[in-house]
């Protein structure tokens, strides 16, 4: 054991720690991607293979980031060095907290410009905006925010402000009071709109499509595309669950907090599903509308449809709590450097740290319009330049690249006896399984991620 504490400060409990890191696996991915994901590829037969895949590939990896985090008790980058140097390896291990540090930076530099889409149209709801909307007028609607620049910029701005704001107060009075409230509430805010969705007379039809599995429908392409978002709904890869796991105290089951915050993640893609999908059906729309469903799709519903002012609103906002959650853990790991390293106080760090990636954003601020140009990649066109060469650069290479790296670190690389006193679950049956699916099934899902997400599959 390197520490037994972190000097940016511990979880106050396993509670605290399981909000937070619940927090950051729930985002965007769940709200808005796992819903049009899930109508893209059938339905039920795509959610059975989408849990299958958490059980046996998001878990162990979480486990080993979480068990590298805190034997380490630092920022990803140090941890990986000083775990490298305790089990006589080789120095290069560093490159996978580098990986993470940059891979989330990066998010979190269009992730907010995301998100500020979130907070426009939560105003939008609010005032009235979606009513009577067709799907012409709902495109340009989009279109008037996504094609001006400055309004793009006032989102994003205000979003990378309430982001450092949290970040600056540090662990317990920044991150976990920020979790305690916003989880709560966006757990309480889902149930409400799985209550309207009980209302809308379709509510069985979206439980249908949900659960009942036609496995007709199910392609290889699908089966690739579940391993992947159970890979990435667990905000895997990218160091932020390292970081967590460095202020987890030495007390905490790693096992029973990972297997807790993976059912929360997916109970909570489940309910946007439950609260989406009868809405959709509802009011004649398409399941497989793709990623307009939430930003194109859904507002002409809420224009439409009794209490739609009200629950457009409540629904905007369920998706900036959301994205909150998550933007808090990716840019942790690296202020936490800048204070480990460079001797920042925390509020310095946070402030540096947030200026960079509002630069950065801005990039993807003007690829919806100023500086917008099409690419080729794997065969598909895409046509939002510097923010999908970002977006594909992370979600295809980086974060794959790095969960697989951790899976071989902390399978093949540490010592058998550091992973058995970190995980606490002696030599029985349940490290085993552990073992064998972190040595050999994990990598071997995360390795078909990749080869599909460059187009090699």
């Amino acid at each position: 054991m390197v520490a037994t504490t972190s000097i940016h400060g511990m979880w106050t409990t396993r509670l605290a720690f399981i909000l937070a890191a619940t927090g950051s696996a729930v985002g965007l991915g769940n709200v808005w991607k796992f819903p049009y994901i899930t109508g893209e590829n059938g339905g039920g037969a795509f959610v059975l293979v989408y849990i299958l895949c958490v059980s046996m590939i998001g878990i162990p990896i979480m486990m080993a980031e979480i068990m590298l985090g805190r034997r380490g008790r630092q920022s990803p980058i140090n941890t990986m060095r000083t775990l490298a140097h305790a089990e006589d390896r080789h120095g290069f291990w560093q490159l996978i907290g580098w990986g993470g540090v940059i891979a989330g930076f990066l998010i979190i530099s269009y992730y907010s410009v995301i998100a500020g889409w979130a907070i426009a149209y939560a105003f939008r709801a609010l005032g009235g905006s979606f009513t009577s909307l067709t799907g012409e007028t709902a495109k340009d609607l989009f279109g008037a925010l996504t094609g001006d620049p400055e309004r793009l910029l006032a989102w994003h701005t205000i979003f990378m402000v309430m982001t450092t704001i949290v970040i600056s107060r540090g662990v317990r009075s920044g991150l976990e009071q920020a979790v305690r409230v916003l989880m709560p509430a966006l757990f309480g805010l889902l149930l409400v709109l799985v209550g309207y969705a009980l209302t809308s007379g379709k509510f069985m039809d979206g439980l249908k499509f949900l659960f009942v599995p036609d496995f007709g429908a199910l392609s290889a392409g699908a089966i690739i595309t579940a391993m992947g978002h159970a890979f990435f709904t667990l905000s895997l890869g990218m160091g932020a669950i390292m970081m967590y796991g460095s202020y987890l105290p030495a007390s905490a089951s790693i096992t029973r907090s990972t297997i807790i915050i993976a059912l929360m993640d997916t109970l909570v893609a489940l309910l946007a599903g439950m609260a989406i999908f009868p809405i959709v059906f509802a009011n004649g729309l398409e399941p497989g509308a793709g990623p307009g469903l939430v930003f194109l799709t859904l507002p002409i519903a809420f224009g439409n449809m009794p209490g739609g002012l009200l629950f457009g609103t409540l629904f905007f906002v369920l998706l900036v709590f959301a994205a909150w959650t998550s933007a808090i853990s990716l840019i942790e790991p690296a202020v936490a450097w800048l204070v480990e390293n460079q001797g920042f106080a925390r509020v310095r760090a946070s402030v540096y740290v947030g200026i960079v990636a509002w630069l950065l954003g801005i990039m993807t601020v003007l690829s919806f319009n100023d500086w917008a140009f099409s690419f080729d990649f794997a065969g598909e066109v895409k046509t939002n330049g510097v923010f999908d060469l970002v977006d594909i650069l992370t979600a295809n290479f980086m974060l794959p690249l790095g969960g697989l790296a951790m899976a071989l670190f902390a399978g093949w690389f540490m010592a058998r006896a550091s992973t058995q006193d970190e995980l606490a679950l002696g030599q029985g049956p349940a490290y085993r399984l552990w073992r064998v699916l972190i040595r050999y099934i994990a990598p071997l899902a995360v390795v078909l991620v990749f080869f599909n997400a460059v187009g090699l599959l």
